[in-house]
């Protein structure tokens, strides 16, 4: 049963991830304002990662210095104030299975940013390396055939339902713009994703880290709110979906799958969580269809194939270049050992 447990782990974060896009989408319908959301779910998330910070982790505290706080308030603000609200203004303009489904393509891109910003290299003469590339232009291609091609319904179940109806009336245009807009929020977040491993460095200590950024993005989050959402009643919490959201985001999504997440990485590592990345959009996608009325269609599924092929090519390539570095440092080592020995 032990060894099981990373396997059901991982399972139950991509059923968070599924529920997230899904009770985000359905809370938007019902007519809560993106900008409003994310200030909400990130205050709630400071509310609860802070003082678990300040507890536990209070003797590795380190002083911040200013060019490590800037830096930490940079990331916040592109890599998650930003990506959030993108992906909410994105959100709204799609469905949660789009949502869902985008999230494929983030190991692609966060691999492709980290080439650009040359932390990390590419051997177009390997194997690997061209799988690589071969793996973020299939994904990009899913992207695409999602934001361009719906063709005909294969798999709907239609009901009365005021948040189906409301979501089926997207536009063509509509819903292309909204699928770039999730792409621009993924590139942030793969941005986010890329650079903090540098602050690391320089702050190690990932739970403080994590609840310092939450603290600066609500902070962030609530002047771009003041900003775009003027009517002070459409900030009103009731006790509807909205606040299931907000609170299942900033507790669950943000506390809780933060420490799921790390453990499994610590157990099998990050391929092995990225590998089932693709679960949480069939959650979605069987949630949404029973529970928001959505069709699934020839478009979405070819999207989806796409989407989920270039994923695993591309971890397939990182894996085989990660294998291959691993034996070249055990070759080094047998060889460092071997001359060692010789002269002793």
């Amino acid at each position: 049963m032990e060894g099981m447990q990373p396997y059901l782990v991982v399972i139950l974060v991509q059923a968070i991830y599924g529920v997230m896009f899904l009770l985000t989408k359905v809370a938007l319908n019902h007519g809560m304002n993106s900008f409003v959301f994310v200030f909400y779910r990130q205050a709630t998330a400071a509310v609860v990662l802070v003082p678990i910070a300040i507890i536990f982790k209070r003797k590795e505290a380190l002083q911040v210095s200013p060019a490590v706080f800037l830096k930490m308030f940079m990331l916040s603000l592109f890599g998650i104030t930003g990506a959030l609200n993108v992906y909410g203004v994105g959100l709204s303009y799609t469905s949660s299975t789009l949502g869902a489904a985008s999230s494929n393509t983030l190991p692609a891109l966060t691999f492709l940013l980290a080439v650009l910003l040359r932390m990390e290299v590419v051997m177009l003469k390997s194997l690997s390396g061209t799988a690589k590339i071969v793996g973020i232009v299939v994904c990009l291609g899913g992207a695409m055939t999602y934001a361009f091609y719906k063709g005909p319904r294969l798999l709907s179940w239609s009901h009365h339902n005021s948040v189906a109806h409301k979501d089926s009336q997207h536009s063509n245009n509509t819903w292309i713009t909204g699928t770039f807009i999730l792409l621009c929020g993924n590139i942030l977040w793969s941005l986010w994703t890329v650079l903090q491993g540098r602050v690391l460095k320089e702050y190690p200590s990932k739970l403080l880290f994590t609840a310092m950024q939450c603290f600066l993005s609500a902070i962030q989050s609530f002047f771009v709110v003041i900003a775009f959402e003027h009517d002070f009643s459409r900030w009103k919490l009731g006790f509807d979906v909205g606040l299931l959201a907000v609170a299942y985001c900033g507790i669950v999504v943000t506390s809780i799958t933060f420490y799921l997440q790390a453990w499994v990485i610590e157990e099998k590592g990050p391929v092995f969580l990225a590998m089932f990345t693709p679960l949480s959009l069939v959650i979605n996608v069987i949630l949404s269809m029973f529970l928001l009325g959505e069709a699934i269609t020839l478009g979405s599924v070819c999207g989806a194939v796409l989407l989920v092929c270039g994923l695993y090519i591309v971890l397939w390539g990182k894996n085989k270049e990660a294998g291959r570095s691993e034996i070249h440092q055990e070759r080094q080592m047998t060889v460092l050992e071997s001359t060692a020995s010789e002269v002793v």
